[in-house]
């Protein structure tokens, strides 16, 4: 399936760890261990087979990924480099946002890389706290509080 001239359409697949590991472990290697220097041994944790993923799809290649934690919390979201600045990470974001409302979340939290902490913001996540270090990059605490339909509360 194509859009435009030949760029294949998104797709985004919800599923266990399990499911979609085999496609999202090569994602985040790719940026945070490889790309941003965190310690690999530290990426993959228990919260995995716990969470629900989202994995981005153009064509058959994964180009996205980020997890659901069972609590509320948004996890792990990454976009390989050439994939950057379409759109993917939002569609990905949107897509968890959906099914945390789906199952009743009154709101979800995050910790931002602060380069990142404008794209949450537009996506209605507010900054709480100071920044931390989380592997040697700083980070915020933010949080989004969720509708009855996920829309954004203020």
């Amino acid at each position: 399936m194509t859009h435009g001239d030949s760029e294949p359409v998104l797709r985004l697949v919800l599923g266990s760890w399990e499911e979609l590991r085999e496609d999202a472990e090569p994602v985040r290697r790719a940026v945070f261990v490889h790309e941003q220097g965190c310690d690999e041994t530290r990426e993959w944790d228990a919260f995995d087979a716990a969470s629900l993923h989202c994995v981005a799809y153009r064509g058959d290649e994964p180009v996205g990924t980020a997890r659901l934690l069972p609590a509320g919390r948004i996890g792990r979201m990454a976009v390989t480099a050439a994939h950057r600045r379409r759109g993917f990470a939002s569609r990905i974001l949107e897509r968890l946002v959906a099914a945390a409302a789906a199952r009743g979340d009154l709101q979800l939290v995050l910790h931002a890389q602060v380069a990142a902490a404008d794209f949450y913001r537009r996506h209605g996540f507010r900054s709480e706290g100071n920044r931390f270090d989380e592997e040697g990059i700083a980070h915020v605490l933010m949080r989004r509080h969720l509708g009855a339909t996920g829309e954004k509360q203020p």
